[in-house]
This record gives C-alpha cells, structure tokens and sequence, in this order.
C-alpha cells in the first residue's frame, strides 16, 4: 500500500509500467464534468470509476481484493477512511473470488484504520485488502484501476 498527496505521484511511477500513464490522467483528471461510474482509458489496462458517494459506517464496509488490478484511489473532495489487512491474512471469504470482477469480499475485520483525505491517493496492490469509504457524509473520488 503506498498513501500519499496527489503532488507526490510522480514519486512512484516508475513502480509499473502503466503508473505514468494513470498518474498523468489523474492530474488532469476533470472531475467536475465527469460522469459518474466506470469507463475504458485503455481498453482493459486502465479503467476509472468516478464515485460520488455517502460514506458508511465501519461495521458495513466489507475488506475486498483485486488480484488482476491495482487499485489508486484518488479522493477529490471530502474525506474518508479506510480499512487495511494483509489479504494472504484474511481467512473469511464471503464467496469465491469473481474472476469477472475481480474481487474478492471477506467478513475480516482490518488490522489498522487509514485517513484518505482530500488531495490524497493510495494504492492498493493484490496483497492489500481493503475497506473503503467509511465516515460521515459524502465524497468525491476517482477510482483508477491498472492492470498487472
């Protein structure tokens, strides 16, 4: 997991191959008049998803997993916190992996509680399961996924 401010992406690019590509997307990424949910940036390599949304509480956010993607995401407006656990640690699948979506939800609680705060983004590599958008009241937030 790396958490960081959107000024520091460039830090990390040459982390994987397709990183600068995301990273130069998210920071001319206009959220304003973007429309909400998924779409293709480069076919199956990188994806967004643009979630305007409440946030939930601890006990409702599910940890999850992606083994084909990395997710980096990158909070626009609000704040939220996230919950994080090594995924080779969670032993309780609600259901199989869904290889068509890849995820992977668990009834595991995590180990630690992260802020993600507006201006800020993290990456989660497979090995980092996940629950997101917990708080209080809304935000605005891009979701890129990138292929491995």
């Amino acid at each position: 997991m790396i958490i960081d401010r959107i000024e520091n992406l460039d830090r990390y690019a040459d982390m994987h191959p397709r990183f600068k590509a995301a990273f130069d997307l998210i920071r001319s990424f206009d959220f304003a008049s973007a429309a909400d949910g998924p779409a293709e940036i480069d076919g199956d390599r990188i994806t967004i998803n643009v979630l305007r949304r409440d946030l939930k509480t601890k006990d409702a956010a599910k940890m999850e997993a992606h083994e084909r993607y990395v997710d980096i995401q990158v909070m626009f407006s609000g704040n939220e916190v996230f919950g994080w656990k090594l995924t080779s640690e969670c032993n309780q699948p609600q259901a199989p992996y869904n290889a068509e979506k890849d995820v992977i939800l668990f009834d595991d609680a995590p180990d630690g509680y992260w802020p993600l705060l507006e201006g800020m983004f993290v990456v989660f590599f497979p090995e980092d399961a996940h629950a997101p958008m917990i708080g209080e009241g809304k935000v605005e937030k891009l979701v890129v996924k990138v292929l491995l």
